[in-house]
């Protein structure tokens, strides 16, 4: 086999494409080699990432399924899809959809948080941050708890209007619960900059992530954190609760003028830089949706299909959810008693959503429904108000 030795392959004078090799050829890259891409790449299935679907959901904030309308925090899912909120210091915050974005990125908006009560000196038990967990199986790649675990690439578009330090931290709790948290650095206010880190290869015993539909891995950004909550930066430590900001970090809570945004979330299997890191993965609405839709969706009321009452029984409607969900969701809504849109031919309502059984492997769900009569009917639901919601969040 002829060897040739250059530095640099460049197109002739005017040109812009370096061809190699025919259509059928195959070209070789020795194992062990790195393919590292700076720019754009196609046809090496996505952008050279070993991980050819996003880890995280929802990264461009673009789905808001619940509302978006701005809410005050708590601790739980409030409106953009994927991302958790918790909040329990003596201030309050509050969480909206807003439209500033960095330029020239193509993402739609960002989650903005805002100070809204102070709380100028936080307990060593409080805390406010902004997360994500990530379902154990789409993590099988990093291989953790072994000898050939990978680094992971963080990247995300922040913006604050405090200057300096402050953290952000992965939690994983299967087999020995470990957190590692890392520092990054808002340098001007009010402005979007992007942060790349690295976290080092969880190799440690019980580092492994089962390969199941649980809580694989859990990202938090801290935007306040009492003392019982930091821990050593770069370090995996082996905690379940603590080691997931950094002292030193900024004091959100310190003023009612603080604000802080989020967009463009991503991460990547392996070690990159911010020259080296691929390019963030657009996706349509469609897919993103649908994405999300395995973890939280409202019910589409074209998806029942109607509801049958027989003699003695309570009546069952059938629902087709959009895609099958990462386990059987809870049912929840706004007014669970008031059916009284769901009318039969002689005028009898239905109340009270019952039990429910959830068929996995078809995707449906069967809704038992008190009725106030006797004898049997078909039905078929006309209301137009009525809201279900069906969630199977981490």
């Amino acid at each position: 086999m002829s060897t040739i030795e250059v530095n640099k392959i460049t197109p002739v004078s005017g040109g812009t494409t370096v061809q190699v090799g025919e259509s059928g050829d195959t070209i070789n890259i020795p194992a062990g080699a790195t393919i590292a891409n700076a720019g754009t790449s196609t046809g090496f299935g996505d952008s050279l990432r070993p991980n050819a679907q996003a880890l995280i959901i929802n990264g461009n904030m673009n789905i808001w399924q619940r509302s978006t309308s701005t809410v005050t925090m708590s601790d739980g899912y409030y409106n953009v899809d994927r991302f958790r909120g918790e909040e329990d210091t003596d201030g309050t915050a509050t969480w909206s959809r807003s439209t500033s974005v960095p330029d020239n990125t193509g993402l739609p908006y960002s989650l903005q948080v805002d100070c809204t009560g102070t709380d100028s000196s936080i307990g060593s038990s409080q805390q406010i941050n902004i997360q994500q967990t990530i379902e154990a199986q789409n993590l099988q790649l990093l291989k953790w708890g072994t000898s050939d675990a990978e680094k992971v690439t963080l990247a995300f578009w922040v913006k604050s209007n405090q200057t300096g330090q402050h953290s952000v931290s992965f939690r994983k709790l299967d087999n020995t619960a470990y957190n590692q948290p890392k520092t990054y650095t808002i340098n001007s206010a009010n402005t979007w900059e992007k942060k790349v880190l690295v976290f080092s290869a969880l190799t440690l015993s019980g580092g492994a992530i089962a390969n199941d539909n649980g809580d694989g891995l859990q990202l938090f950004w801290k935007l306040s954190a009492g003392s019982s909550y930091q821990g050593t930066a770069d370090t995996w430590t082996a905690t379940n609760q603590g080691a997931t900001a950094v002292s030193g970090d900024v004091n959100f809570m310190s003023s009612t003028d603080n604000n802080w945004y989020l967009t463009g979330v991503q991460l990547e299997v392996g070690e990159y830089t911010s020259s080296t890191l691929p390019p963030f993965q657009h996706e349509s609405y469609g897919d993103n949706l649908f994405r999300c839709q395995r973890y939280y969706h409202k019910n589409d009321t074209t998806r029942w299909i109607g509801a049958y009452k027989r003699h003695d029984a309570d009546t069952s409607f059938y629902y087709t959810m959009p895609r099958a969900m990462r386990t059987t969701p809870t049912l929840s809504s706004s007014d669970l008693g008031n059916f009284t849109n769901m009318q039969s031919a002689l005028g009898s309502s239905l109340s009270n959503l019952g039990a429910y059984e959830y068929d996995a492997e078809n995707g449906t769900i069967i809704v038992e429904v008190d009725s106030n009569y006797t004898g049997t009917h078909v039905f078929i639901p006309s209301w137009e108000s009525q809201v279900i919601e069906f969630s199977a969040e981490l």
